[in-house]
Protein backbone atom coordinates (compact mmCIF):
# COMPACT_ATOMS: atom_id res chain seq x y z
CA UNK A 1 0.00 0.00 0.00
CA UNK A 2 1.25 3.49 -0.75
CA UNK A 3 2.25 6.12 1.72
CA UNK A 4 0.47 9.37 2.36
CA UNK A 5 1.59 12.54 4.07
CA UNK A 6 -1.22 12.22 6.60
CA UNK A 7 -4.61 10.59 7.15
CA UNK A 8 -6.40 13.52 5.49
CA UNK A 9 -4.49 12.88 2.24
CA UNK A 10 -5.40 9.20 2.44
CA UNK A 11 -9.09 10.03 2.99
CA UNK A 12 -9.05 12.49 0.08
CA UNK A 13 -7.43 9.89 -2.17
CA UNK A 14 -10.11 7.36 -1.26
CA UNK A 15 -12.87 9.91 -1.92
CA UNK A 16 -11.34 10.74 -5.30
CA UNK A 17 -11.08 7.09 -6.33
CA UNK A 18 -13.30 6.04 -9.23
CA UNK A 19 -16.74 5.06 -7.96
CA UNK A 20 -16.15 6.48 -4.47
CA UNK A 21 -18.88 9.09 -4.66
CA UNK A 22 -21.69 7.06 -6.13
CA UNK A 23 -25.19 8.40 -5.88
CA UNK A 24 -27.91 6.49 -4.15
CA UNK A 25 -30.00 6.74 -7.31
CA UNK A 26 -33.12 8.02 -5.56
CA UNK A 27 -35.54 10.63 -6.86
CA UNK A 28 -34.09 13.34 -4.64
CA UNK A 29 -30.72 13.00 -6.39
CA UNK A 30 -32.28 13.97 -9.71
CA UNK A 31 -34.24 16.83 -8.17
CA UNK A 32 -31.06 18.38 -6.73
CA UNK A 33 -29.35 18.52 -10.11
CA UNK A 34 -30.27 21.34 -12.42
CA UNK A 35 -29.09 22.15 -15.91
CA UNK A 36 -26.30 24.38 -14.54
CA UNK A 37 -24.86 21.46 -12.56
CA UNK A 38 -24.67 19.32 -15.68
CA UNK A 39 -23.19 22.24 -17.62
CA UNK A 40 -20.51 22.73 -14.93
CA UNK A 41 -19.61 19.03 -14.91
CA UNK A 42 -19.50 18.89 -18.70
CA UNK A 43 -17.26 21.97 -18.87
CA UNK A 44 -14.93 20.51 -16.25
CA UNK A 45 -14.68 17.17 -18.08
CA UNK A 46 -14.02 19.04 -21.33
CA UNK A 47 -11.11 20.98 -19.80
CA UNK A 48 -9.68 17.78 -18.33
CA UNK A 49 -9.87 16.10 -21.74
CA UNK A 50 -8.22 19.12 -23.40
CA UNK A 51 -5.39 19.08 -20.87
CA UNK A 52 -4.92 15.32 -21.24
CA UNK A 53 -4.85 15.60 -25.04
CA UNK A 54 -2.24 18.35 -24.73
CA UNK A 55 -0.24 16.23 -22.29
CA UNK A 56 -0.28 13.15 -24.49
CA UNK A 57 0.82 15.07 -27.57
CA UNK A 58 3.56 16.92 -25.65
CA UNK A 59 4.90 13.61 -24.32
CA UNK A 60 4.94 12.08 -27.78
CA UNK A 61 6.75 15.11 -29.21
CA UNK A 62 9.34 14.73 -26.44
CA UNK A 63 9.89 11.10 -27.47
CA UNK A 64 8.03 9.57 -24.53
CA UNK A 65 4.83 7.63 -24.31
CA UNK A 66 2.17 9.35 -22.21
CA UNK A 67 2.49 6.52 -19.65
CA UNK A 68 6.26 7.05 -19.39
CA UNK A 69 5.71 10.76 -18.83
CA UNK A 70 3.11 10.04 -16.14
CA UNK A 71 5.49 7.65 -14.40
CA UNK A 72 8.39 10.12 -14.44
CA UNK A 73 6.13 12.81 -13.02
CA UNK A 74 4.76 10.49 -10.33
CA UNK A 75 8.28 9.51 -9.27
CA UNK A 76 9.60 13.08 -9.22
CA UNK A 77 6.46 14.49 -7.61
CA UNK A 78 6.13 11.89 -4.87
CA UNK A 79 5.20 13.85 -1.76
CA UNK A 80 6.82 11.68 0.90
CA UNK A 81 10.43 12.29 1.95
CA UNK A 82 11.46 8.85 0.70
CA UNK A 83 11.66 8.06 -2.97
CA UNK A 84 8.69 6.01 -4.17
CA UNK A 85 8.70 2.25 -4.50
CA UNK A 86 7.19 0.31 -7.38
CA UNK A 87 4.09 -0.23 -5.23
CA UNK A 88 3.80 3.52 -4.68
CA UNK A 89 4.11 4.11 -8.43
CA UNK A 90 1.42 1.50 -9.14
CA UNK A 91 -0.91 3.24 -6.72
CA UNK A 92 -0.24 6.72 -8.11
CA UNK A 93 -0.86 5.55 -11.68
CA UNK A 94 -3.83 3.37 -10.71
CA UNK A 95 -2.26 0.29 -12.26
CA UNK A 96 -1.48 -3.19 -10.97
CA UNK A 97 1.89 -3.91 -9.37
CA UNK A 98 3.05 -6.22 -12.16
CA UNK A 99 2.22 -3.52 -14.73
CA UNK A 100 4.28 -1.03 -12.74
CA UNK A 101 7.19 -3.50 -12.71
CA UNK A 102 7.05 -3.73 -16.51
CA UNK A 103 6.84 0.05 -16.80
CA UNK A 104 9.83 0.51 -14.49
CA UNK A 105 11.77 -2.07 -16.53
CA UNK A 106 11.14 -0.08 -19.72
CA UNK A 107 12.03 3.25 -18.08
CA UNK A 108 15.25 1.80 -16.66
CA UNK A 109 16.18 0.30 -20.06
CA UNK A 110 15.65 3.74 -21.61
CA UNK A 111 17.99 5.28 -19.03
CA UNK A 112 15.28 7.49 -17.53
CA UNK A 113 15.15 6.00 -14.03
CA UNK A 114 17.25 3.86 -11.76
CA UNK A 115 16.40 1.46 -8.98
CA UNK A 116 18.17 1.91 -5.65
CA UNK A 117 17.99 -0.73 -2.93
CA UNK A 118 17.19 0.37 0.62
CA UNK A 119 20.36 0.24 2.72
CA UNK A 120 18.45 -1.28 5.66
CA UNK A 121 16.15 -3.63 3.76
CA UNK A 122 17.53 -4.87 0.45
CA UNK A 123 14.07 -6.13 -0.53
CA UNK A 124 12.83 -2.54 -0.81
CA UNK A 125 13.64 -0.79 -4.05
CA UNK A 126 13.31 2.95 -4.49
CA UNK A 127 12.90 4.71 -7.83
CA UNK A 128 14.91 7.78 -8.84
CA UNK A 129 15.14 9.72 -12.08
CA UNK A 130 18.44 9.76 -13.91
CA UNK A 131 19.88 13.03 -15.20
CA UNK A 132 18.32 12.25 -18.60
CA UNK A 133 14.95 11.55 -16.99
CA UNK A 134 15.19 14.79 -14.99
CA UNK A 135 15.94 16.84 -18.12
CA UNK A 136 13.13 15.37 -20.18
CA UNK A 137 10.64 15.72 -17.37
CA UNK A 138 11.69 19.33 -16.68
CA UNK A 139 11.04 20.31 -20.31
CA UNK A 140 7.66 18.61 -20.33
CA UNK A 141 6.69 20.02 -16.94
CA UNK A 142 7.48 23.56 -18.08
CA UNK A 143 5.15 23.10 -21.05
CA UNK A 144 2.47 21.57 -18.84
CA UNK A 145 2.60 24.42 -16.34
CA UNK A 146 2.27 26.90 -19.21
CA UNK A 147 -0.80 25.01 -20.44
CA UNK A 148 -2.30 24.97 -16.94
CA UNK A 149 -1.67 28.70 -16.68
CA UNK A 150 -3.49 29.15 -19.98
CA UNK A 151 -6.44 27.05 -18.74
CA UNK A 152 -6.45 28.64 -15.26
CA UNK A 153 -9.20 31.25 -15.90
CA UNK A 154 -11.59 28.63 -17.24
CA UNK A 155 -10.76 26.20 -14.41
CA UNK A 156 -11.28 28.87 -11.76
CA UNK A 157 -14.61 29.89 -13.33
CA UNK A 158 -15.79 26.28 -13.18
CA UNK A 159 -14.61 25.82 -9.59
CA UNK A 160 -16.37 29.05 -8.61
CA UNK A 161 -19.58 27.67 -10.10
CA UNK A 162 -19.21 24.53 -7.99
CA UNK A 163 -19.00 26.50 -4.74
CA UNK A 164 -18.57 24.89 -1.37
CA UNK A 165 -20.64 21.99 0.00
CA UNK A 166 -20.64 23.65 3.42
CA UNK A 167 -22.27 26.83 2.10
CA UNK A 168 -24.43 25.17 -0.51
CA UNK A 169 -23.21 27.70 -3.04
Amino acid sequence: MGRYINDKDKDEARAAAPGAARSGGGRNDKARLDRDAYHTLADFRYLIRRFLAFSQEAARQAGLSPRHHQALLAIKGFAVDDAPTIGDLAERLCIRHHSAVELVDRLAEAGLIERLHDAHDRRRVFLHLTATGEQRLARLSTAHLEELHRLRPALLAILDRVGSPATGA
